[in-house]
């Protein structure tokens, strides 16, 4: 399956609008708030995906002045193809001088013998707001997780700002204290544009200031609660 969604907010006579909000099955956009000061969309998987072989890939832009909340409704499964394909996740996001963008999907899970990649690439102007939070979860109860690999790039004022890989479901990488540490969850919050936070750290999460200005955050626990809640530190 091959499916490609976008979604345009524009600000208006002090308001933000949705002025583009393009759908493909499994990528389906619910508008909560069309228009107000912030606009809200729930970005809902209407069928099993990705499954191994499907291409994915959303589109976000913000404009000048518009704020957007975009968040996920239900846990998201990775799941393996008949034939062992791969699977992609691709996600573009653009947000201009004096926008806002909040992106907050659910969950990944990576079922048994799932391949996938997910791609998020995000265009920032040098005052404009980006918040996001992936959370990934290895195997559901009792089952050992398949493969997951996690892409981000950032550009900030046209400088490059986070370029991060991750890799996850390779057994003798999981386990090592210099990785996930046997851990189930992890959580990687990266925040552009907010309030200024030092450094920290505690036992299994740290927030590292970034060079070119915003916060990134990672977490590990064995559940996304305890994950969450150490982030929030």
């Amino acid at each position: 399956m091959k499916a490609h969604a976008r979604l345009v907010a524009c600000f208006d006579n002090g308001r933000t609008v949705l002025r583009e909000l393009r759908s493909m099955a499994p990528l389906t956009l619910f508008p909560r708030r069309h228009s107000g000061a912030e606009a809200v969309v729930h970005l809902v998987n209407s069928a099993t995906a990705p499954l191994g072989g499907d291409e994915l890939h959303l589109e976000v832009h913000v404009g000048p002045g518009a704020s957007l909340r975009l968040s996920g409704v239900a846990a998201t499964l990775a799941l393996p193809g008949p034939r062992g394909e791969p699977s992609l996740s691709t996600v573009d996001i653009e947000v201009a001088e004096g926008g806002a963008l909040e992106y907050l999907p659910e969950p990944v899970v990576v079922t048994a013998r799932a391949n996938h990649t997910a791609i998020l690439r995000a265009e920032l102007a040098e005052n404009s707001r980006f918040h996001t939070r992936e959370v990934l979860v290895l195997g559901r109860a009792g089952e050992r997780p398949g493969r997951l690999r996690s892409v981000v790039q950032v550009r900030r004022g046209g400088v490059p700002a986070l370029r991060q890989t991750q890799t996850v479901g390779e057994p003798g990488l999981d386990g090592a204290l210099s990785v996930l540490a046997g851990h189930r969850v992890l959580v990687t919050d990266l925040d552009f544009g907010g309030p200024a936070r030092p450094a920290a750290s505690g036992p299994w999460w740290s927030r590292t200031p970034l060079a070119a200005g915003g916060t990134l955050g990672t977490a590990l626990a064995t559940d996304v609660v305890v994950a969450r809640k150490r982030l929030s530190c």
